[in-house]
């Protein structure tokens, strides 16, 4: 099984993609070529053998309130630190059980950090839709902002782990599904 990483393109079925979020599967077919053509965000899908949409994740800049996280993340920072928001992050049912979301993260983290090395990010912030996405980010050292389900992480702590192969663990875990890069950023 192998899947392909591509920008989210118009002449994509998304029609057939079901993660059993009802509110992701309506934005990926309803919202995300509004906001790719808007520039509010970059999404990007997983493409399957027959070229299939059985996952996607979208990438936006946003910005974390220096006093809104914790002060080891936060110490050095503008009143307002540049971060990368991943606002959606959705797995096929397909796929399900096959720890292949943590595969989707790497893969989103990854874009992030080579995107910011030419614009600049501070932060990757993830907005959970529920409580038990967010414990799963939590496991994964993301730090969760108090009385919320937004979790935060710093760009050069990822960009560490990536460096040692310690953010993309899941990609070595499952070579033969690794997501293949047709384009970059």
């Amino acid at each position: 099984m192998s899947f392909t990483s591509v920008p989210f393109d118009l002449e994509l079925d998304t029609t057939a993609f079901s993660c059993g979020e009802e509110s992701l599967d309506k934005w990926l077919v309803d919202v995300a070529e509004t906001e790719t053509r808007r520039g509010s965000a970059r999404v990007w899908v997983w493409l399957n053998e027959q070229g299939r949409v059985v996952a996607y994740y979208s990438l936006s800049a946003s910005k974390v309130k220096r006093d809104d996280i914790p002060k080891s993340l936060g110490r050095g920072g503008p009143v307002e630190i540049p971060a990368v928001l991943i606002g959606r992050l959705a797995l096929d049912r397909s796929l399900r059980g096959q720890n292949l979301g943590e595969v989707l993260l790497a893969d989103a983290l990854t874009r992030i950090v080579d995107a910011t090395k030419t614009v600049g990010a501070r932060l990757v912030v993830i907005d959970a839709l529920h409580e038990h996405v967010a414990v799963r980010y939590q496991r994964l050292g993301f730090r969760r902002l108090p009385n919320s389900l937004l979790l935060v992480q710093k760009v050069a702590d990822i960009a560490a782990a990536h460096d040692k192969h310690q953010c993309t663990a899941a990609l070595v875990r499952f070579g033969d599904a690794v997501p293949s890069h047709a384009s970059s950023l």
